[in-house]
């Protein structure tokens, strides 16, 4: 028997050509199901369910015809009609046993598929304000946007990861202007200390490197401090730099790397905001009123029309990001995702109607969204809510330095982006089955050692009696390695890391089960070379679990 990797796609192509012989004109979704109860079979499908009132015909009889057009498969054991008309269909215990040698054959590539196509798809997370050090709201961009990332790679697509930042504007004025204070001596705690400047250490340490002339390297820039407290775009220019330098470190600490750097300045300075302003007064969007430019958002969903140009002549900041996203599609990336904060809602609408107003061929709703909602972090059961570096909030380089970076990734990925998150440092740094990323690697860690101390051929593997693997515990562990594949499908599409760390952590319970039900290494040696075969394929997909989200997978704890 030929090995299936994707069971419910292959069911879904099945169902596609049945419906073609029966229905052709008709185009209804093969949704594939999971029945709660096992008498109704592995999987269920509505699809008669969907074709009976277009067709005007009962979905029974539907079901009938479906069934019998279905093309042979030596994975489909058998398929019966339920109720009013729902398909079940039930796999062959061989093929749930041949997933074990899939597993083993594939190795990393295991999971992964072609539906993207090598589609071009533009990723843009993070895109932190070069103001400071990037706090634990930025980590979870930062995680939830790096898994999203190699999910939608590991579904075929051509993923380029983006970064934006702003390196102009009133914060950066507030920047550079604390940084000039410190260069002169002055404290946050002196009376002259501006309201909106900025308090951290991290400033003084600007400063310092400024006055000591120092060379930094940032975005393929080299930039010397001058020394001179005087020259504010010196300082402005280094401190940018500097602390760009430093969200990379941080960055790379936590395994994020980017393959494009986005400027806001330079679309003003290439012409691209002034381009975009002129294009949008050219489709007949735009009005003038109380000496302002406005765009009559309003023409594509929003509540109210917008101030483009204010009376100073200076650009509301949603300006500059459509000509930005107008740069993306015009860089080819019919699909854009961006991975921000909740408290960008607001700029979406705004956003899209500007890229619709410009008449361009750019679909509605694009681009796409994912929002995260804000992280508290608890220590000792208290809120943590300062830094010593950065003073009034907690860094994502705090996290790291306390729990460790497998544990940050995990915790910030685990939830719903949607969801707001806890995050527990004692329960992160804590080596018990109630810490999720400890229990999923010590189930990789537990099966290297049983295959330590077997201490076989594991080329031995692809000669596995498969089977042999008929225990409800082995049965429920092949099944759970059979809903890989699917499960990066689906979260792929839905863009949601957290439903592999949920898969990842329901795969390491059947493991430890297992684990603790059977013996693996045991006399009966077509029945040991099997068990042990199934443990290798279940640390394969824990690997390549792990690895989407970005944390490691220890061979020993």
């Amino acid at each position: 028997m030929s090995a299936v990797l994707n069971f419910k796609s292959h069911l879904a192509e099945l169902f596609a050509h049945a419906q073609r012989v029966v229905a052709p004109e008709s185009q209804a979704d093969i949704l594939l199901e999971r029945p709660k109860q096992a008498a109704f079979g592995d999987y269920s499908c509505n699809l008669a369910m969907q074709l009976a009132k277009p067709l005007r015909k009962s979905p029974r009889e539907l079901a009938q015809a479906l069934i019998a057009a279905l093309p042979q498969s030596d994975v489909v054991e058998k398929v019966e009609i339920a109720g009013a008309g729902f398909i079940n269909i039930f796999i062959t215990t061989a093929a749930k046993q041949a997933v074990v040698l899939a597993v083993l054959q594939a190795r990393d590539a295991y999971g992964r598929s072609g539906i993207g196509a090598k589609r071009k798809v533009g990723v843009e997370f993070v895109s932190a304000n070069p103001t400071g050090p990037l706090h634990v709201g930025h980590g979870r961009g930062a995680a939830v946007g790096d898994c999203v990332c190699s999910l939608l790679d590991a579904a075929g697509w051509d993923v380029t990861r983006e970064f934006y930042y702003n390196d102009a504007g009133a914060q950066i004025d507030n920047l550079m202007a604390s940084v000039q204070l410190r260069c002169k001596g002055i404290t946050p705690d002196d009376a002259s200390w501006p309201e909106n400047g900025y308090r951290g250490d991290y400033i003084a340490d600007v400063a310092r490197s400024y006055l000591a002339k120092d060379t930094i390297i940032s975005d393929d820039q080299n930039v010397t401090g001058k020394g001179d407290a005087d020259d504010a775009e010196a300082i402005r220019h280094f401190a940018v730099a500097y602390l760009r330098r430093e969200q990379d470190l941080d960055l790379r600490a936590f395994g994020v790397q980017f393959d494009v750097y986005s400027l806001e300045s330079a679309l003003y300075t290439s012409g691209k905001v002034a381009a975009t302003v002129s294009n949008l007064i050219a489709s007949g969007h735009t009005f003038e009123a109380d000496d302002a430019l406005w765009l009559r958002t309003t023409d594509f969903g929003d509540d109210k029309d917008r101030v483009m140009r204010k009376t100073d002549g200076g650009y509301t900041y949603f300006v500059p990001d459509v000509a930005y996203h107008l740069d993306k599609w015009q860089r080819g990336f019919t699909r854009v995702i961006n991975e921000q904060g909740s408290d960008h809602h607001s700029t979406i609408t705004r956003v899209r109607a500007g890229l619709q107003a410009l008449n361009v061929g750019i679909p509605k709703g694009w681009p796409d969204y994912v929002l995260h909602q804000m992280v508290m972090v608890l220590k000792n059961g208290a809120e943590v809510k300062i830094s010593k570096r950065a003073g009034s909030y907690v860094t994502l380089r705090d996290l790291i330095d306390e729990v460790g970076r497998d544990a940050t990734r995990y915790f910030l990925a685990a939830r719903s982006p949607d969801s707001q998150l806890v995050f527990d440092i004692d329960l992160a740094m804590s080596k018990s089955n109630e810490n999720p990323v400890y229990y999923i690697q010590y189930a990789h860690a537990r099966i290297h050692t049983v295959l330590t101390q077997w201490a076989g051929d594991v080329a031995t593997f692809n000669d596995a009696n498969v089977a042999l693997l008929e225990s409800e515990y082995e049965t429920v562990l092949l099944q759970k390695l059979i809903d890989y594949p699917q499960a990066i499908e689906t979260a792929a599409h839905d863009l949601a890391p957290h439903q592999i760390a949920a898969y990842l952590k329901d795969l390491a319970a059947d493991f430890h089960s297992y684990y603790n039900a059977q013996r693996f290494l045991i006399d009966d040696q077509a029945l040991q070379l099997a068990r042990l075969a199934l443990c290798a394929a279940t640390a394969q997909v824990l690997r390549n679990g792990l690895s989407l989200l970005g944390v490691s997978a220890p061979e020993h704890m």
